[in-house]
C-alpha cells in the first residue's frame, strides 16, 4: 500500500460512520479524506463504499477487506511507530467484550491503569453476560469463562486456576448461620445467575479423593446479570457461587466471607479469546500479559 494513513482513513471511516467525522479526528480537510479512500479503491480495483448524499455503507467487498486490514493495519502502525522511536509504542482502538461482573470489578481499573501506561490506545469495551460471538459481533477481543467449544478460535490463558468461591455477606450469615456442608445449602436461599432459559442452580463440589457431587439450591433471586447476583450477595440477600475473581475485593475487603473452604468448587478458568492468529496484534499481546499479571496478584 501507498501510506498507512489511506488504512488508517478507511478503518476510521467505517468506524465513525462518516467522512466528516473522520476528517475531523485527523485534522484533515473532507476532499482530502474522500481523496485518500479513492485512492484505496483504485489500487485494490474494487469499491468500498457506497456512498449517497445522506449515508455510507460498505460493499460486501469493502467488508471482506476490512475484517482483514483492521489487525494487519494495527500490527503495521505498531510496526511503524517502534522503529521511528526505537521502541514498541502501542497505539490504535482495541474492541473489548467481557462478563459484566468481571467487567466492572476487575477489568475498569486495570484499564484504566493499562491506558495510562499507553496512552495512545482507546479502548471500547462492552460489558455483557451474553456470550459474544468473535465472528460477527463488532469486537476484537472477547474475555470468557471457560475454554470455547470451536476449536477455530485462539483461547490464551488469563486466569487458567480460578475457581468458583461459595461465599455470602457477614450481615446474612449472623442472621441465618453459615453451612457446615455444601448439602445443607438446600436450607439456605441461594443466588442464582441465569443464561439465556437456563438457571445455574446445581452447584458442584469435590473433596480429596471422593466422587464430585452436585447440590440443586434453592433461590427467591435469580438475574441474567453476574452483577447483580454480586450486589444481593453484598446486600445479604443469600449465598453466591461466585468465580473468585469477579468477587475478590469484596472477600478481601470482608464484604462478603467464603464458606465451606474444606471443599473443591467448580473450575472457571478464564481466557482471552480472538478468532485466529492474525488478530494477536502486538497491542493484544501485551494486554494479555498485563492481565495475566494482574490476575496472578489478585
Amino acid at each position: 500500500m501507498k501510506s498507512l494513513q489511506d488504512l488508517d482513513i478507511f478503518v476510521r471511516t467505517v468506524d465513525n460512520g462518516s467522512l466528516s467525522a473522520t476528517a475531523r479526528a485527523l485534522d484533515l480537510t473532507p476532499a482530502a479524506t474522500s481523496a485518500a479512500l479513492k485512492r484505496l479503491e483504485a489500487e485494490l480495483g474494487v469499491q468500498l463504499f457506497v456512498r449517497s448524499t445522506r449515508s455510507l455503507r460498505l460493499t460486501p467487498q469493502g467488508e471482506q477487506f476490512l475484517e482483514q486490514c483492521r489487525p494487519a493495519l494495527a500490527a503495521l502502525q505498531q510496526a511503524s511507530a517502534g522503529l521511528a522511536d526505537g521502541k514498541q509504542a502501542l497505539r490504535g482502538a482495541l474492541r473489548l467484550s467481557a462478563p459484566s461482573d468481571l467487567g466492572r470489578n476487575a477489568l475498569l481499573p486495570w484499564l484504566d491503569e493499562f491506558q495510562r501506561m499507553h496512552p495512545e490506545v482507546d479502548i471500547r469495551l462492552s460489558l455483557s453476560d451474553r456470550i459474544a460471538n468473535v465472528y460477527s459481533d463488532p469486537i476484537d477481543v472477547a474475555l470468557r469463562y471457560g475454554a470455547p467449544p470451536d476449536s477455530d478460535l485462539v483461547a490464551l490463558p488469563l486466569a487458567p486456576l480460578n475457581r468458583r468461591v461459595l461465599c455470602a455477606a457477614p450481615a446474612y450469615l449472623a442472621r441465618h448461620g453459615a453451612p457446615a456442608h455444601p448439602r445443607a445449602l438446600v436450607e439456605h436461599n441461594c443466588l442464582c445467575f441465569m443464561l439465556g432459559d437456563e438457571v445455574h442452580e446445581r452447584w458442584r463440589f469435590a473433596k480429596g479423593g471422593e466422587p464430585e457431587f452436585s447440590v440443586r439450591v434453592r433461590s427467591a433471586n435469580v438475574s441474567n446479570d453476574g452483577e447483580v447476583v454480586r450486589r444481593w450477595a453484598v446486600l445479604g440477600k443469600g449465598i453466591a457461587y461466585k468465580s473468585r475473581v469477579d468477587v475478590a475485593d469484596d472477600l478481601a475487603q470482608g464484604r462478603l466471607q467464603p464458606l465451606c473452604e474444606a471443599w473443591t468448587t467448580e473450575a472457571t478458568p478464564l481466557f482471552l479469546v480472538v478468532p485466529n492468529r492474525r488478530h494477536l496484534t502486538p497491542l493484544v499481546r501485551r494486554l494479555r500479559d498485563f492481565l495475566v499479571q494482574r490476575m496472578a496478584e489478585t
